[in-house]
């Protein structure tokens, strides 16, 4: 009679975007494991799924960033100008075992699944060749660990719900998250009712990255999943009125210019400049399918003056010339010849009465 176990996962640390010097600890399963999470993830996420509250967005099907960054630039619209940038410390990692079973077991009775979902969470991890346990967590990198960790933080949607909405608007996106509250009281609030309910589950908010942003009159900004959000007069000559605009973080402009730069250096020469543009086509495609929207304007007119220059100097090298000469020889309309992905244009929306 065959009997599963699943193998240890291997430990992997990645570099934590945006943040030097600072590593995300992943759990990678074997190829057998992971077809076996997958398959447990399509019969529980439908029974989840039913009980999921509107504020979660991540990891969810019909379900984006896009709108819950649409979400909080209603709030703020609303004059929700105090706004809890929340940081959970670890989420994967410390999320306790007990707690995260206790929730799966109000929704799932058959033993055998509930003693699958247990061996994955203690099947440990190898790392140097050494397994060691894991008595809290549940690893990234495995298909089932979102489903696991939305599980878990659903009991902070469903408490918000009940009761915290009268502090602000909570949106959510697997373990990153912000509440906008009208005043700063509020928000101190929301992060001591936070705080209380993430400590049952093992939780705890950063106390260094937890912060409460004030928005008004553009004095503050904050970053949520990719974009940087901050207050503006669409048009100052005409109204006093603000809006929330949103924009590409500072990251994923340093992101996007580093995969340019990748793919645009000078061991490249060899290579006929419509073969670079080739390569480099996919990145601002893709790129762009996610930040090309909000008030990305001047950003994306950035990332395109950043290409020209690239393979104007590319060009250069290849030719032997002088200088980067992306002015007069290798301009615009030389890189527009090349076929070259262009992210400036309309984006997919701006805001209402802007």
């Amino acid at each position: 009679m065959f009997t599963y176990r699943p193998r240890p996962l291997r430990r992997v640390s990645i570099p934590k975007p945006g943040k030097p010097g600072q590593f995300r600890a992943l759990g990678i399963p074997c190829v057998r494991d992971r077809v076996v999470m997958s398959a447990a993830r399509i019969v529980l996420e439908p029974i989840f799924e039913a009980d999921f509250c509107p504020v979660s967005f991540g990891f969810r099907p019909k379900r984006s960033a896009h709108q819950a960054l649409e979400v909080v630039r209603k709030a703020a619209n609303e004059r929700r100008w105090w706004v809890l940038d929340a940081d959970i410390k670890a989420c994967f990692d410390n999320i306790d075992h007990g707690a995260l079973m206790g929730q799966v077991e109000r929704r799932v009775c058959d033993r055998a699944m509930l003693k699958l979902l247990r061996s994955w969470l203690r099947a440990g991890v190898v790392e140097g060749g050494v397994v060691a346990g894991t008595e809290a967590g549940t690893p990234q990198g495995s298909p089932i660990s979102p489903l696991l960790a939305n599980i878990a933080l659903h009991v902070l949607d469903t408490t918000w719900a009940a009761d915290g909405w009268r502090l602000g608007t909570l949106v959510r996106y697997a373990d990153d998250f912000v509440i906008l509250c009208p005043t700063q009281q509020r928000a101190e609030a929301a992060r001591q009712q936070v705080a209380e309910i993430l400590a049952p589950l093992g939780l705890h908010l950063h106390p260094d990255k937890t912060r409460i942003v004030h928005l008004a009159d553009g004095a503050g900004g904050f970053d949520f999943l990719g974009f940087h959000n901050r207050l503006r007069r669409s048009r100052p000559w005409l109204t006093k009125r603000w809006y929330l605009y949103q924009w590409p973080s500072a990251w994923a402009m340093t992101s996007i210019r580093g995969k340019v730069r990748a793919v645009t250096t000078n061991n490249y020469a060899s290579l006929p400049l419509e073969g670079v543009v080739d390569r480099l086509n996919p990145i601002l495609r893709g790129w762009g399918a996610y930040f090309r929207r909000g008030n990305s304007s001047r950003q994306l007119a950035a990332v395109d003056h950043y290409v020209n220059q690239r393979l104007a100097m590319l060009a250069s090298h290849k030719h032997g010339l002088r200088g980067w000469n992306w002015t007069t020889r290798f301009n615009h309309q030389w890189a527009n010849s090349l076929g070259v992905y262009r992210l400036a244009g309309k984006t997919a929306w701006k805001p209402a009465n802007a």
